[in-house]
């Protein structure tokens, strides 16, 4: 899957070449996708649910969903391949203001926050294997922020083939777990039986299946992002979309690999907690040397995590200032890497003042509602785009308008109930994404006085 050096070819964005390929592109949906999460939802999803058949179940729904997510992304990423993703839709949508509180919660907030989440529980899994000080880990997570920013500046052919490689690395791993774990034969059969019965000790139904799906749909973010390369990635309109059901499909089949291989090592009635469920599976498949080969297999998962975000994220401070939104400095390019040099950098900085400060997964809490909101919000686009223009190609949804919904119902529920189960923190996420209205009316007029401006000095059309 993961492919050789490609040619370049003109972009939208004059400063950025069209040098990403399908396995770029799908390598970004699954590095950053497959994280630490699936080595502990399973845990949490077997102990509600108390049935293989509800896990295998919940784990194909909210898959479905994703793809149904996907081909929206995908048909939004044909129409505008440029750089920004989410924030290109939005601002079509929506106009520029929305797309700037877009890129100002994600700017201040949810990407170096998700950047150091990352980061940090790199540093924890280092721990496992040299004992850090609470300022070791931050210091470990800091460093492992800055050396995977000095990849990306090194050069987009570099950070792209690392993050193909880590991605290959990521999914052999898995995989070799998988086998191991079904070939050695130190697991029940019967764990696994797909009854509708449920287990003792699990939790009422409802709950438990809204407690499944919120940890499923987590355990699923980030495959949209793909489209924040679309600005630099050959054939868009084909490669994207293609990118976007490829990725969420690989994600899918090893959630559902993953967690029959857990079942089947770790019966639920002997899971305790989650990270008891990895260690015991861990144990019984590799025995002492289990946990050391957990702790290194996450981190392999980890630091793809890391490359597929600074590979997408400052892809969107580049495209507002391409639109003179933010600083303009963001979107220079340099020359010789082709690489949004500024942006990355910003990233990073910002990313290790959260480490070193420590409240990056207090402040991801506060922003979970309104990035939820967001992400509704660029589905729902479909909606308000689907009129064709002249010269501008049509949104071409399979299924619509069901495809959008299988993705909007779920995503605009889980906001319910994050708002409902913590309307106080849900609160101060919402108004801080409020707090940037007045700034977004400012830039945007200030934005408009700047093309007034120029338009009033330009020499007359001949």
């Amino acid at each position: 899957m993961m492919a050789k050096h490609e040619d370049l070819e003109p972009s939208p964005d004059p400063e950025l070449a069209r040098r990403f390929g399908l396995s770029t592109a799908t390598a970004l949906i699954v590095g950053e996708v497959i994280g630490v999460g699936i080595f502990l939802t399973p845990a949490r999803m077997a102990k509600q649910l108390g049935s293989p058949l509800l896990l295998a179940l919940v784990w194909i729904v909210m898959g479905a969903s994703s793809i149904g997510g996907a081909l929206c992304f995908g048909a939004l990423a044909s129409r505008y391949p440029r750089a920004g993703g989410g924030y290109v839709y939005l601002k079509h949508a929506y106009g520029p203001r929305m797309a700037f509180l877009y890129g100002w919660l994600a700017l201040l907030v949810t990407d170096p926050g998700v950047t150091a989440a990352m980061a940090s529980g790199l540093a924890d899994y280092v721990g496992y294997f040299a004992p850090l000080s609470p300022w070791g880990k931050r210091g470990t997570a800091a460093m492992a922020i800055i050396a995977v920013a000095l990849v990306n500046l090194a050069g987009a052919a570099l950070s792209s083939g690392v993050l193909r490689a880590l991605a290959a690395l990521k999914l052999g791993s898995l995989g070799f777990l998988v086998a191991w774990g079904f070939t050695m034969g130190s697991g029940q059969w019967s764990n696994l039986a797909l009854s509708t019965e449920r287990g003792p000790g699990a939790d009422p139904l409802i709950p438990a299946l809204a407690g499944a799906l919120i940890a499923a749909f987590i355990s699923y973010g980030g495959w949209w992002d793909a489209g924040k390369l679309a600005g630099e990635t050959k054939d868009p309109g084909r490669t994207i979309p293609r990118a976007l059901l490829l990725g969420v499909s690989i994600v899918t089949v090893v959630y559902l690999a993953l967690s029959a291989v857990f079942l089947y090592l770790v019966p639920p009635g002997r899971i305790t907690s989650d990270q008891g469920f990895a260690a015991l599976a861990g144990e019984a498949l590799l025995g002492r040397a289990g946990g050391d080969t957990f702790a290194a297999i996450v981190i392999v998962a980890l630091l793809g995590s890391l490359a597929a975000v600074f590979m997408a994220f400052p892809r969107v401070y580049y495209a507002m200032a391409k639109d003179g939104l933010f600083f303009t400095s963001m979107a220079m390019v340099n020359p010789r890497t082709g690489v949004p040099a500024r942006a990355v950098t910003l990233q990073a900085t910002l990313a290790v003042a959260l480490v070193l400060s420590g409240s990056f997964d207090q402040i991801l809490n506060y922003f979970m509602a309104p990035t939820l909101v967001f992400l509704a919000l660029t589905a729902g686009a479909v909606f308000v785009l689907r009129k064709e223009s002249p010269g501008i190609p049509p949104l071409g949804i399979p299924g619509y308008p069901i495809t959008p919904l299988v993705f909007l119902i779920p995503t605009i529920l889980l906001v319910v109930a994050l708002v409902v189960g913590d309307p106080w923190r849900s609160l101060v996420g919402l108004l801080v994404v409020a707090a940037g209205v007045p700034v977004s009316a400012w830039v945007v007029l200030r934005r408009a006085a700047a093309e007034a401006r120029d338009a009033s000095i330009a020499p007359p059309s001949p």
